[in-house]
């Protein structure tokens, strides 16, 4: 058996229920969907942080973002100082280093091609894939998102403006099939492919978005009150700021971008399929952060998850993660097994490593754990007693900074502007409503001790008190779980 080629496709800001084989009636995925069919879907598996930037440099580690220092998505705005609410937000790492081993430069020292496509955001100038172990690099620079439009002009220094109007996940979809097509067969290939879509701004081809206005005519949608006016926005201390939640999927422009999506990865698939490749093939479909449901016009809902992109609940941080390759994953299995995305670095590299007589080195240091044997249907072949997450800062949707940590079926969060921590149980309140915290001291406390002594094994950042915090702002809403509307002075 050879070493597979692998392609890892990575959405920006998708939320687990942003698909059909996850429970969407409103977009529509039969190209993703038919993925999920052919291998195996993932109910629990997670981003390492509910922003991009960390989510994206734990994948290509296998180290948490704590441990990194990159906790937070990166800001070139050159912004003096902080967040701060009743804390003040913690510095953090701009880049992914240069001198750590990374997914692409392990792939390339056991003979791959390495090609990124799509968007990067984890280094400026000279941080950008290639050189940090690709040899092609397409469309990856600074920016996290298409400042122009998805529709060119787009103005990236790494990928050539197309025709006026030409849609960005088309183009970067074109690029990535040129690759495939003009690979040299002596070497297995990795194409990190990673899309911009469906990161704001919410924007698609009008024909698509034509499609979802009628759907939700049909359905009625577009009668019914999607947004609702929430809480103020605890870091803003501005009383003309709320935060308003979607309710419910029926954004037609959304929509429309998943399903554009949608189509070029079946293009995609097709192209492996036509070249021979799709046995040979191991193809990872995942996301870097929650779907956006409580800001920037709030375009998705990811219910029954908590809250979306930016918060500690599950609506922040499950994702949806597919895995298909044909002669090792059982078609239309599932798996129940916690994963969290450091895991893909360890998984990967393990993977390359099956066609080898021995086995090769993971890189010193690596937090995440390798599910090759769950992909093997060897279930309950995990073996450590939690994940985490950490993020000290104030999320650009509403979110509060914290740190959370999952053991078994049950969830910690702590959140640091006043200490409080909420504990659910994942198997009976995924959508975390019922807050177990003073129903089960023992297993918050045993929860809180796992977190307590990550963070101090990582030398995780915490924030620190503000000075000059606003005294009116005391009375705000430390959680999602208290009465929005509340009237301020």
């Amino acid at each position: 058996m050879s070493s597979p080629n692998i392609v890892f496709i990575l959405v920006d800001d998708m939320g687990q229920r942003d698909l059909g084989c996850y429970g969407s009636a409103f977009y529509e995925t039969p190209n993703i969907d038919r993925l999920a069919r052919g291998g195996m879907r993932f109910t629990d598996a997670y981003a390492a942080c509910p922003v991009c930037s960390p989510t994206r440099a734990s994948i290509l580690t296998g180290k948490y973002p704590a441990t990194l220092g990159i906790t937070n998505w990166i800001d070139w705005s050159g912004r003096a100082h902080p967040n701060k609410g009743r804390v003040i937000d913690v510095p953090y790492v701009r880049e992914l280093p240069a001198e750590m081993p990374n997914l692409a430069t392990c792939l390339r020292d056991r003979g791959y091609a390495t090609w990124h496509v799509g968007k990067w955001h984890i280094g400026d100038d000279d941080g950008w894939p290639d050189s940090r172990g690709f040899d092609v690099n397409i469309g990856g620079w600074t920016a996290g998102s298409p400042g122009r439009g998805y529709f060119s002009p787009w103005g990236f220094p790494t990928l050539e403006d197309g025709p006026e109007g030409e849609y960005l996940t088309d183009r970067l979809t074109d690029e990535a099939i040129k690759l495939v097509r003009a690979r040299d067969d002596s070497r297995p290939f990795f194409l990190n492919l990673w899309y911009y879509a469906v990161h704001t701004p919410i924007q698609a081809k009008e024909e698509v978005v034509e499609k979802y206005r009628r759907k939700a005519r049909l359905l009625g949608l577009d009668r019914v009150e999607a947004l609702v006016e929430g809480p103020f926005f605890p870091a803003e201390h501005k009383k003309d700021k709320r935060i308003m939640r979607r309710i419910l999927q029926s954004d037609p422009t959304y929509a429309a971008m998943i399903d554009i999506l949608d189509h070029n990865v079946g293009r995609l698939l097709a192209a492996l399929e036509e070249e021979g490749l799709a046995d040979d093939t191991l193809v990872v479909f995942t996301s870097d952060n929650g779907g956006l449901a409580t800001s920037e016009g709030s375009p998705t809902c990811n219910a029954p998850l908590a809250e979306g992109k930016g918060w500690m609940y599950e609506g922040g941080t499950r994702e949806p993660l597919l895995v298909r390759w044909p002669r090792l994953v059982e078609p239309a299995s599932t798996c129940s097994e916690t994963i969290t995305s450091p895991d893909f670095l360890p998984t990967l590299l393990d993977a390359a490593d099956v066609g080898c007589d021995s086995g090769r080195a993971i890189p010193d240091g690596v937090e995440g754990e390798s599910f090759l044997p769950l992909l093997r249907g060897e279930a309950g072949s995990l073996v450590r007693d939690a994940v985490f997450w950490h993020y000290p800062h104030y999320g650009n949707q509403g979110g509060t900074p914290g740190s959370s940590v999952r053991s078994g079926r049950y969830k910690l969060i702590e959140f640091y502007e006043t200490g409080r921590q909420e504990l659910y149980d994942l198997e009976t309140d995924v959508g975390e409503n019922h807050d177990l915290a003073d129903e089960l001291p023992e297993v918050r406390e045993r929860l809180h001790r796992l977190l307590v002594e990550w963070r101090a094994r990582v030398e995780a950042r915490i924030p620190q008190p503000n000075p000059d915090y606003l005294p009116w702002a005391d009375r705000m809403p430390e959680s999602r779980h208290l009465v929005p509307g509340i009237e301020f002075e």
